[in-house]
Order: structure tokens, then C-alpha cells, then sequence
């Protein structure tokens, strides 16, 4: 499937519609627009972004979300700011999928990525 490339879009409902551990929806050249959708139980993956900011908000479900020395729950209608070089994970502690969408700026991926699952994402040579 390709990226998709309008620019306006029902965000909120495309994210609660999506199954895929990650797919990248926009790519621009200074940001990048990503859908995400972590199993119960499951996370994100412990990771750090050199030289990006993210932000990540959430439509559905519930979660803890680690920010540098910082952990705090999160739900449906929160928003986490992850700057450029914090230590980040976020966790699905709840039942369900946890969903949102997500923006890096610059992007993060390749335009077009899409990981059905976590193991897929950790998989792939592009992400490496």
C-alpha cells in the first residue's frame, strides 16, 4: 500500500480504524504523520530519537508512558511531547489496543512504511 498524501484527513477516526503496529500516513520534508496501534500488554519500544522531536496523542485505550526519568499514565485524549534525544517507551496497560497517531519532525521513516506488528518493525533493515 502507498502513502497516502491528502492533506486534509479524519485523523481521529483513521487512528481508532487502524490495526498496524505502525504506517506512515504523511511525509513531508521537515515532519511526518504516523498511525500506531499497540496490542495489550505490548509497547512501543524503548528508544531514543537523535535529532527528533515527537509528539504522540491518543484516541483509544490506555497506558503508561515513560519520558526520560518520568512515567505517568496516559488514555484516550492525552498528549505526550517526546523531545529530541529523551529516552522514551510507552506501554499498553490496558484491555484493547492502545491507539494514536503520532508526529515526528524531521520524519523518522521511510515514506510509505508500514509494520504490521512490533516484531515486523524490529525486523525490517530500513528501521535498523
Amino acid at each position: 500500500m502507498t502513502e497516502t498524501m491528502e492533506t486534509t484527513q479524519p485523523i481521529v477516526e483513521m487512528a481508532k480504524a487502524n490495526d498496524e503496529f505502525r504506517k506512515v500516513l504523511m511525509t513531508g520534508d521537515k515532519m511526518q504523520v504516523v498511525l500506531m496501534a499497540i496490542p495489550e500488554g505490548g509497547d512501543i519500544g524503548a528508544e531514543t530519537h537523535d535529532g527528533h522531536d515527537q509528539v504522540l496523542i491518543f484516541v483509544e485505550g490506555q497506558g503508561t508512558a515513560k519520558i526520560g526519568d518520568t512515567e505517568t499514565g496516559i488514555q484516550a485524549g492525552d498528549l505526550s511531547f517526546v523531545p529530541s534525544g529523551e529516552f522514551h517507551n510507552f506501554v499498553n496497560t490496558g484491555s484493547g489496543m492502545l491507539k494514536l497517531y503520532t508526529m515526528y519532525a524531521p520524519p523518522e521513516h521511510e515514506a510509505g512504511t508500514e509494520h504490521e506488528t512490533k516484531a515486523e518493525a524490529e525486523t525490517d533493515p530500513a528501521e535498523q
